[in-house]
């Protein structure tokens, strides 16, 4: 294949955005933003369980004081009722009076014991809505880190891909002024060689796959006509030749 020298060298310049390119795409799957945005995703929704289960405990902490409160009251009401009538002298037997007292006297234990209980669970469920509380500051605080980190990651999208979109403009024009034949060449290699399809012969060395030519590989190449599109021996990219070649 002849080539206009020019042509190959901007070939090159193609090279150059094409690995340019590549870069910034590997620049925009990598950004450290996107690991913490992913790690703080995952602490969000462990918070989130967490704070399912500490808000349901809460709740039935409540229902169990609820039920405490109703059995401590009917107590109350029972006891309020017998000391009542033990005020009023509605017990004429003693052997009632005497059942009676003792029932006002085990109310008063019951009354105590349940108290007690109730004291317990108001203690308990304290803890479950401070671990409410801390739980959804911390899930919260999660959340803001996230929505800082993605504003991060997004203004540095829009500068990466401000990036491309030149290099992909700039791409295009060098594109349109080389020979349909050559580029299919030199994508057909770039896409089995890494990215790289072309690349300079620089003081004997090509620098796509950084070997140095022997004389004989650098005496071939002599022999061709400038507007040659020679190709590497070694890894077959398309060797531009520059002026500090060494040939």
């Amino acid at each position: 294949m002849n080539v206009d020298p020019d042509a190959q060298l901007r070939l090159l310049d193609v090279q150059g955005l094409d690995l340019k390119l590549d870069q910034l795409a590997h620049r925009r799957r990598t950004l450290p933003e996107l690991n913490e945005l992913e790690s703080l995703a995952a602490e969000h929704a462990r918070l989130s369980d967490a704070l399912v289960v500490a808000q349901t405990k809460v709740t039935d902490l409540e229902r169990e004081r609820e039920r405490a409160d109703s059995d401590v009251e009917q107590v109350r009401d029972r006891k309020a009722r017998d000391q009542k009538r033990l005020d009023a002298g509605q017990v004429s037997s003693p052997k009632e009076l005497e059942s009676l007292q003792r029932e006002v006297e085990s109310l008063n234990r019951r009354q105590s014991e349940l108290e007690d209980a109730e004291i317990e669970i108001m203690e308990r469920l304290e803890e479950a809505q401070s671990e409410v509380q801390s739980l959804t500051a911390e899930r919260d605080k999660t959340a803001e880190r996230a929505r800082e980190v993605q504003q991060t990651r997004d203004a540095k999208w829009a500068e990466i891909d401000q990036e491309a979109e030149e290099a992909r403009t700039r791409r295009a024009e060098l594109v349109e002024e080389l020979p349909t034949e050559l580029m299919e060449l030199y994508e057909k290699i770039r896409s089995s060689q890494g990215g790289i399809g072309a690349a300079a012969l620089r003081r004997r060395t090509c620098e796509g796959c950084q070997l140095q030519l022997d004389a004989s590989e650098l005496k071939r190449i002599e022999s061709f006509a400038p507007e040659v599109v020679v190709r590497h021996e070694e890894c077959r990219r398309i060797l531009v030749r520059v002026a500090d070649s060494g040939t």
